[in-house]
């Protein structure tokens, strides 16, 4: 299944019934008075998560949703039908914007809940509504109000406790793959990774989710490459996973590594160097231990944290200290 994670869509709720104008009629009864029924409530439309769908695809074919209108008034005080309301499913975590003013509308996060974005209109009033001591037969009625019609944006922000970020090939996916259900392809060259993916973490007592998203490269939160994309796929985690590559195929040291990243961090939009954040240095396999250790004293002094964690994803080697770390800390906020 593709991975879509925005869509451009209008919703129209119903509009509401015209009332009637008409006269009681029966035998015997020629001047009956007036007993034109209300006209029905426009349908409106909400929104309410789905748990088995994680992309917005759904919305690329069809763009136009239309709740069912009101039905008319009729005689003998009989209103007409409520029109049915519209519920779109969507996956947990899609944002709803007003595509014309950029305006939040909902976030919805909660799948007990049903999210409503637009109004059906009232019915209008039959003929009986304006009977009065004056009035004794009314030929008024009037008209149903109009549903409300919006265009929207949705976009999808995946739902997670711990984000991944790192260049293309540093292992990410890798990681993943090795500690979670998650499964991932893996490959080296750039953009292994063309979707997010969530893996859940079964920790000793509570399980947590992470995100993999597609790696950075520099300019990434100007539009380059695909970090932009999807950047705002980590813009809810609580905690950041920076990945290092210690075996660069840029030659890039540690160090330039971790001020790239969080350069691009820091550019995106929400700013996302506000968040915890912990430095992986991945495939230590394929070093020397004390070039290891090195490299581990010489990220501690620069950055001023204790937060540096030596891992191989490829063998395991480290990952069960990082995962036993982060269940504390997840657990803990």
């Amino acid at each position: 299944m593709n991975f879509i994670d925005e869509a451009y869509l209008e919703v129209r709720a119903g509009d509401g019934g015209s009332g009637a104008s008409s006269f009681r009629r029966e035998k015997y009864i020629p001047f009956g008075g007036p007993d034109g029924g209300d006209g029905g409530k426009g349908g409106n439309i909400l929104f309410k998560v789905n748990q088995n769908t994680n992309t917005l695809i759904d919305f690329q074919n069809k763009k136009i949703f239309e709740a069912k209108n009101g039905q008319k008034g009729s005689g003998k005080n009989k209103s007409g039908a409520d029109g049915d309301d519209l519920v779109i499913h969507v996956p947990k975590g899609t944002v709803i914007y007003d595509n014309l003013t950029n305006e939040e509308l909902m976030d919805c996060t909660d799948e007990n809940l049903e999210y409503l974005i637009v109004k059906g209109g009232e019915g209008g009033h039959g003929n009986a509504r304006f009977k009065s001591a004056t009035n004794r037969a009314p030929r008024k009625s009037t008209p149903g109000f109009k549903g409300e019609v919006r265009s929207l944006r949705l976009e999808l922000k995946s739902l997670a406790d711990v984000g991944l970020v790192g260049f293309p090939n540093a292992g990410k996916s890798t990681f993943l793959n090795h500690v979670s259900s998650a499964k991932p392809k893996i490959g080296n060259y750039p953009f292994t990774t063309l979707r997010p993916h969530l893996g859940t973490i079964k920790g000793n007592e509570s399980s947590y989710v992470i995100a993999d998203i597609p790696g950075l490269i520099e300019g990434a939160s100007d539009g380059a490459g695909l970090g932009i994309k999807f950047l705002k796929h980590i813009s809810r985690t609580g905690l950041l996973l920076i990945f290092v590559d210690l075996f660069s195929s840029e030659n890039l040291s540690p160090l330039d590594q971790i001020n790239s990243l969080q350069k691009e961090l820091e550019a995106y939009k929400d700013d996302l160097t506000q968040k915890i954040s912990w430095i992986v240095c991945n495939k230590v396999d394929l070093l020397k231990d004390e070039d290891v250790k090195k490299i581990e004293k010489e990220i501690q002094s620069a950055l001023n944290t204790k937060d540096v964690f030596m891992i191989s994803a490829f063998t395991g080697k480290g990952t069960r200290e990082l995962l036993n770390k982060l269940e504390t800390e997840v657990c803990k906020s």
